[in-house]
């Protein structure tokens, strides 16, 4: 195994239907899989013991919607007994008691939820369906009765940006273990939305809000996602602070101590058995039914690409903190065609980059 990149975190879309019609979704998600059937069981058990043979992450059972699938607990049972630490990520709509007893008997240590809105109207929106939120707050209820750890993500564009301290309160008191603060890639449906992107400079002033407020926080676990500059501003701010906050960690993120860890130490396998950088990387590593987990992350030359920061371009590839943040490379990919390409989102001039124009 390549010691410095250990597969942690393997996100699964074991389907590719959903209720939901996401206005960022990205694999486009509906109920009619366009072509992208679901794998069987047996199949589902074969990718399990491949993966197993070589490492042992956590695994995330996504979507689309994975409740829609009937034979998810079987499914999450398999990778409980294989030593997994498996997780869910669901809308939360489908979520009942016997959902909640069956997660408990399986074995799921933690349940992803979304919520994109403080309110009905906003969240509604976002996920393009009535009752959206709702669901989500009746299953942070079933969640607490049930004694099962949840976190909560949430996605923001120009619609919802403003929502975002509110839906941070909101986490907080629905009882979340954690809060991660998504900075949308455009994939899938989400190219649709190209002009709902946050503004550089408001992704910044929403990043400095995040520190100020990371500082604070006591008892929930804080991450913004897909912005992996925050952990050079972390590092500048510290700086200039004079002083470090003990940053927390949960054991089934990803440590939250780099920004892009795209192919490095998470990826994603989709419902065709395609093994991606990450979720929001519609690049294929390699396929599963043809080549072992281990061979594609070890061999791929798209995760090797990934895995050498000396070679990306731009700011990013003369950048000091290329080792602490890396740019998104999704991002990258999404808004050039070229995933070595700088971070579109970020405004920082490396010192380097600073004395040439000097």
């Amino acid at each position: 195994m390549i010691e410095e990149f250990v597969p942690k975190w393997v996100a699964w879309e074991i389907t590719r239907k959903c209720n939901f019609n996401c206005v960022h979704c990205r694999s486009s998600s509906t109920m009619d899989t366009h072509g992208h059937e679901d794998f069987s069981t047996e199949e589902g058990y074969r990718i399990i013991d491949d993966i197993a043979s070589y490492a042992q992450p956590v695994m995330v059972l996504s979507g689309g919607e994975p409740l829609l699938r009937k034979d998810i607990f079987d499914l999450a049972q398999y990778g409980t007994n294989k030593g997994f630490r498996m997780c869910i990520a669901t809308n939360g709509s489908l979520v009942t008691e016997e959902i909640c007893l069956k997660m408990k008997e399986a074995g799921i240590k933690m349940v992803s939820l979304s919520l994109d809105g403080a309110t009905v109207e906003v969240h509604d929106d976002f996920r393009s369906q009535k009752g959206a939120f709702e669901g989500v707050v009746n299953a942070t209820k079933l969640f607490n009765k049930h004694g099962i750890k949840f976190l909560i993500n949430s996605s923001f564009t120009k619609r919802n940006q403003e929502e975002i301290p509110k839906v941070y309160k909101l986490a907080k008191e629905l009882g979340a273990t954690a809060w991660y603060m998504f900075m949308i890639v455009p994939t899938g449906r989400g190219e649709e939305i190209m002009n709902e992107l946050i503004s550089l400079e408001d992704y910044e002033e929403i990043l400095d809000w995040h520190y100020e407020m990371e500082k604070e926080e006591d008892e929930l676990l804080v991450r913004p996602t897909c912005a992996p500059h925050y952990y050079r501003m972390v590092l500048q701010k510290q700086k200039e602070d004079g002083e470090k906050f003990k940053r927390r960690t949960l054991k089934f993120s990803t440590g939250g101590s780099k920004g892009c860890l795209a192919g490095q130490v998470i990826c994603l396998i989709d419902v065709d058995e395609n093994l991606l950088p990450c979720s929001y990387f519609p690049m294929s590593a390699g396929n599963l039914k043809e080549n072992s987990f281990q061979h594609i992350w070890e061999n791929s030359q798209l995760f090797k690409d990934m895995r050498d920061f000396k070679s990306y371009k731009g700011r990013c590839g003369s950048c000091e903190y290329v080792n602490v943040c890396g740019g998104c490379r999704a991002r990258a990919y999404a808004i050039t065609g070229d995933y070595m390409e700088e971070e579109p989102f970020c405004g920082y001039i490396p010192r380097k980059l600073q004395v040439d124009k000097k």
